[in-house]
């Protein structure tokens, strides 16, 4: 990826602490940008930030640190003000941010199953919230950090928070089905992403060994790069361009399932 591709575009990283998240941030700090570091508490996103000062090639003021705990989502909308505060002209949001579901039901004090809120509803929110920021030039755009797992579910239109009958594995796969449908959105040029299975806290979740998260992040900043033509609404697995599930691409399913995250997130209540 040439430098100056991405020299001088300010990118947003949720979950940049650690994972894919943290060497997404790397590949495009070194590649010129400018990298908002999300994490879940503000030290953990300074303590990310020191790591990468520490690559040589990436200079310190290159990078921006913020915090908001995904389980609740006045923080998620407390991130977005911020940001739409500090870097009214966003290019890139990369929701990387996730979980794997835990083994017992549980549900965030918003009311949603925990899972299903950090995985997809807290990124819709923030999303939404950053469409004042996020640029409409050539370029600029949304990547979703998905997972192929998504071909596996349902959305539980009648039971979202899978209170009647819970699978932690089912949970899982349901949020990553329900961000790889929000790609579909028209508000916003986006594209979504499985970036293989890496070794990183999910990995249980997929196989028992995995790539590095490195050559996992080299896929999603690929996306981000504005060099990169993307289909908006587009489904990759690594660098490939696949079809995603049936529901993914269905605008009856995106309406819907907008009309669903809007009421569970409180807008336009």
């Amino acid at each position: 990826m040439p430098e100056s591709s991405l020299s001088s575009r300010t990118v947003l990283v949720t979950g940049a602490t650690s994972g894919i998240g943290l060497e997404t941030a790397r590949h495009l700090a070194l590649c010129g940008a400018d990298v908002l570091l999300h994490g879940r508490t503000a030290e953990e996103s300074r303590r990310a930030a020191d790591h990468l000062s520490a690559t040589k090639g990436i200079r310190p003021e290159q990078l921006r640190t913020y915090a908001a705990d995904f389980a609740r989502l006045e923080e998620v909308e407390a991130l977005a003000r911020n940001v739409v505060s500090d870097h009214p002209h966003l290019d890139v949001l990369v929701n990387n941010a996730g979980m794997a579901a835990p083994e017992r039901h549980t549900v965030t004090g918003d009311g949603n199953e925990i899972a299903f809120q950090v995985n997809f509803l807290a990124h819709y929110l923030l999303t939404c919230s950053l469409e004042p920021a996020l640029t409409s030039d050539p370029g600029g755009r949304v990547v979703n950090v998905s997972s192929s797992l998504h071909r596996t579910a349902s959305i539980q239109w009648a039971d979202p928070n899978r209170a009647r009958r819970y699978s932690r594995l089912a949970a899982y796969a349901q949020s990553q089905l329900a961000l790889t449908v929000f790609t579909a959105d028209p508000r916003v040029t986006a594209v979504s992403v499985h970036p293989g299975v890496c070794d990183t806290t999910l990995l249980p979740l997929y196989a028992h060994e995995g790539v590095t998260p490195a050559e996992g992040a080299a896929h999603v900043a690929r996306l981000c790069d504005p060099a990169v033509e993307i289909v908006n609404g587009a489904y990759y697995e690594g660098h490939e361009r696949v079809t995603p599930a049936p529901a993914a691409t269905e605008d009856r399913t995106v309406k819907r399932l907008n009309k669903l995250a809007d009421l569970l997130v409180g807008r336009g209540v």
